[in-house]
């Protein structure tokens, strides 16, 4: 199994440009967390939980899944240095399988884009969600400066809108709400929120 990038990072992950960033889609997914206070969250691909760790007073629980345990070490440690009552972590990767559990939201912020297969995660987030749950999704837009083997050079609505219907949502909204200098493998790029309905 090729190491796992995220591993070495974990320790040096919290760079004063990422919490920059992570609060910007903060800000953008409380707007669809309002009247959430009895729902169950699962953020996939948390990382340090730099998003979801300053979510958690919207939501009944937050569960920070990721398939870094050193990431998760480093989440561990912020919630109980904040005494967050209401949060835990999982130490899973999702396109391995998906552990028997169910969520009301399930919130993906910059992970998409590091998955090869974007319908079979799809799916599988699909499978844990309640029916009626809802999957929020904070990732690039297509851009075609970029380029690399491992990475989504983003997505282009549209075609998102089609794979996420393909995996079983219902509705989707989509809709670019920031542009940021650098904030893409150093290159100036868009984001945008993607809200599905299972």
């Amino acid at each position: 199994m090729e190491p796992n990038v995220f591993e070495e990072m974990a320790k040096r992950y919290d760079t004063e440009e990422r919490m920059e960033l992570a609060q910007v889609v903060v800000n953008e997914v409380k707007k669809e967390l309002q009247d959430s206070t009895s729902k169950t969250l699962i953020d996939y691909g948390s990382g340090t939980g730099l998003v979801s760790l300053a979510l958690t007073d919207m939501v009944k629980s937050v569960l920070l899944v990721d398939s870094s345990e050193q990431m998760l070490e480093v989440a561990k440690a912020k919630i109980m240095q904040r005494g967050i009552l209401n949060a835990d972590v999982l130490y899973s990767d999702f396109t391995q399988g998906t552990p028997n559990m169910k969520a009301d939201i399930v919130l993906m912020s910059l992970v998409l884009l590091h998955i090869p297969d974007t319908v079979q995660i799809l799916q599988e987030l699909s499978n844990i969600l309640h029916d009626g749950g809802k999957l929020i999704i904070v990732d690039f837009d297509k851009n075609e400066n970029i380029s690399h083997p491992k990475v989504h050079n983003g997505f282009v609505h549209e075609e998102l809108k089609d794979q996420l219907s393909e995996a079983g949502f219902r509705a989707t909204e989509i809709r670019t709400f920031h542009h940021g200098h650098q904030i893409f493998m150093k290159k100036d790029a868009s984001m945008f929120i993607a809200s599905s309905s299972k």
